[in-house]
């Protein structure tokens, strides 16, 4: 082996934890070295070109917040933008963005090549490299050495993966990449825990094939948006979608080749995404069904493929063309690339600490769709975390670790690192029992303050938070402060509104509870003052929520309090007299840090809780 070079922290895969978490690092002052198999798979979508949607909008929010680049780079590439779930409150509203596919790439590696401190070198990670049990380094497949103080590993769907269309399968990585082969055997050979799991991707198809009269057109928000807090609300839409759907004779297409699926021929043994199937899942979990929505959507601005969104398959290529061919708008189409499916390895993510350090390899820490994720957004966050983490504990700092009441990110990585995964994790709103609080609006409200402190805001992003605060603030001010008495003018304004009239004195927050009441009429027949639009946004939903979001601030003062009682590193839970055998084993693998963390481990009873608390209490007093 030839040493080429030192560095603080090394990113294996440069996709989009890889790039969060060497941004990250590097904005820190950390010397870091990101890795790729090719320079061409920065950041690259393999799956659908979209950033976003339930559950995910939160994350790339939260990213942001932190000062990370998913949400900028969502703004500068978006080519359609769709807020979701609007008819459901404003917990769920989900941020959607279509982009474009190669100029999110070329983008973001234009970042990451120009960011101090940061380099990006095309190399094949074979080994890392452990010295008196730790990690300190990597070595390539052309027998080069780089010396690390962290290796973060972000290797995507790469570990040994295997593409599988029909009968078809060979050693390749997603979109035609090379695979990473030999790193997961000698990570196995390290004493790490590996698990196999499969994704999918649906066909891309040639717009010129298609006939869009027999779709229905969706088009982008007329209102405008953004996913980055540093960035104006603006109108981004410059391509639309179409929406169509299978019938019975694509079903019964997939039926009668159902053997000839990969799947049901016992072909493929990764655990698929079950919020993700394929479309033979679809048909045969939800035989019910008449038909199942499918989106077309586009690829970018400079190409004519399209993404057939809800028809993931590795069937046959002869089978996907027949069952495309039945569906309303592609009766004649063409297919750019076919449908697949791939298998790949990953670490069990129950050897992580919260900070995504591994526990038996200090030095070494993994982030993305290696711990079992599905999701750019997912991968992003992970990524981001792990980078601020790794380059704090070379600073000799605390660790950043965000819990599940303050962050959908700190959801994420709970889940993982004290549930584990048994197929690929999606985030979803549910899977947050504070989703109220935390919702995408007020990311940086709850997170840039934090960013601040870990010195990954700079001064330009912070000040554009003191104001937006400032303009929150004052909105919050007025609304509280402010009073109505029944005058008759303003009785038959609210009259006029629709709205039941004024019998005594009333806070102007009392009138905005009102159902039927928004703020924006408020100021057309009350005369109340302007401000700034999101100010208004997050005014209105805390006024409006202010009794549910209560119940949930105290929720999250308990939960705080059972985070803040640390556990003792050196518990010898396989000898803890007083709890059951199963709680003592999740106990010793998951080595929870706190007491909250210990109460989500599976097999922990309350009981079982109940000999920990009394534990803890006995050793606080030893001492």
């Amino acid at each position: 082996m030839y040493l080429i070079d030192t560095y603080d922290v090394i990113v294996v895969g440069a996709g989009h934890a890889g790039c969060e978490a060497a941004l990250a690092a590097a904005r820190m002052g950390m010397k870091t070295l990101l890795t790729t198999i090719s320079l061409e798979n920065v950041a690259m979508m393999p799956c659908n070109p979209a950033i976003g949607g339930p559950g995910k909008s939160h994350l790339v929010k939260e990213i942001d917040a932190l000062g990370g680049e998913m949400g900028i780079a969502a703004d500068a590439t978006a080519i359609q933008m769709r807020m979701l779930n609007l008819g459901k409150g404003p917990a769920v509203y989900a941020l959607r963005a279509q982009s474009d596919k190669s100029e999110y790439h070329r983008y973001m590696k234009k970042v990451v090549e120009n960011t101090d401190n940061l380099d990006l070198k095309q190399i094949q990670v074979m080994d890392i490299i452990v010295e008196d049990g730790k990690c300190a380094g990597i070595t390539t497949e052309l027998h080069e050495e780089y010396r690390a103080k962290a290796v973060i590993l972000c290797t995507g769907t790469y570990l040994d993966s295997e593409i599988i269309i029909g009968e078809t399968m060979y050693s390749g990585g997603p979109n035609g990449m090379r695979p990473s082969v030999g790193l997961s055997e000698n990570l196995k050979k390290r004493g790490i825990k590996i698990l196999r799991f499969k994704t999918g991707t649906p066909s891309r198809v040639d717009i010129r094939s298609l006939h869009l009269d027999h779709m229905q057109l969706e088009e982008g928000d007329p209102q405008n948006h953004a996913f980055s807090f540093m960035n104006e609300r603006e109108d981004r839409n410059q391509r639309n979608c179409w929406l169509t759907y299978t019938n019975e004779e694509t079903h019964q297409i997939i039926r009668d080749n159902l053997m000839r699926a990969p799947k049901y021929a016992g072909l493929i043994h990764g655990v698929g995404a079950r919020y993700c199937p394929s479309i033979e899942d679809k048909v045969v979990r939800f035989a019910d069904k008449k038909r199942h929505q499918l989106f077309i959507e586009p690829e970018g601005l400079d190409t004519n493929e399209m993404y057939v969104q809800g028809m993931s398959t590795s069937m046959p290529i002869d089978v996907q063309y027949a069952f495309l061919r039945t569906i309303p708008g592609l009766e004649d189409v063409k297919v750019m690339r076919p449908a697949y499916a791939i298998e790949y390895d990953l670490l069990d993510p129950l050897q992580l600490y919260p900070t995504l350090e591994l526990k038996k390899l200090p030095g070494l820490y993994s982030a993305g769709q290696a711990n079992g994720t599905s999701g750019y957004e997912e991968a992003a966050a992970q990524g981001l975390m792990a980078g601020i983490n790794a380059a704090l504990k070379i600073q000799g700092k605390d660790p950043f670790i965000l819990g599940r009441h303050e962050a959908y990110t700190g959801a994420l990585i709970d889940d993982l690192v004290t549930k584990g995964t048994n197929e690929p994790y999606r985030m979803m709103t549910s899977r947050s029992e504070y989703r109220l609080i935390l919702r995408q609006d007020n990311a940086d409200l709850r997170l840039t303050e934090k960013g601040r402190q870990i010195g990954l805001v700079d001064d330009a992003r912070y000040e554009h938070f003191l104001r937006r605060k400032k303009n929150f603030e004052d909105a919050m001010e007025y609304i509280r402060t402010a009073r109505f008495t029944p005058k008759p003018e303003i009785n038959e304004a609210l009259e006029k509104a629709g709205a039941a009239p004024l019998t005594t004195g009333i806070g102007a927050d009392q009138i905005l509870k009102r159902p039927e009441m928004t703020y924006r009429k408020m100021i057309e027949i009350l005369g109340c003052p302007e401000f700034d639009p999101e100010a208004i946004e997050e005014m209105e939903i805390t006024v409006k929520y202010e009794g549910y979001i209560a119940r949930q601030e105290a929720a999250v003062r308990k939960a705080a309090k059972m985070e803040s009682e640390k556990m003792p590193a050196d518990i010898d839970y396989l000898h803890m007299d007083g709890i059951s055998i199963e709680a003592r084993q999740k106990l010793d693998e998951v080595r929870p840090l706190s007491l909250g963390q210990a109460s989500r481990i599976s097999g922990v009873s309350p009981a079982d809780m109940s000999v920990l608390m009394v534990y803890i209490k006995r050793r606080k007093a030893e001492k």
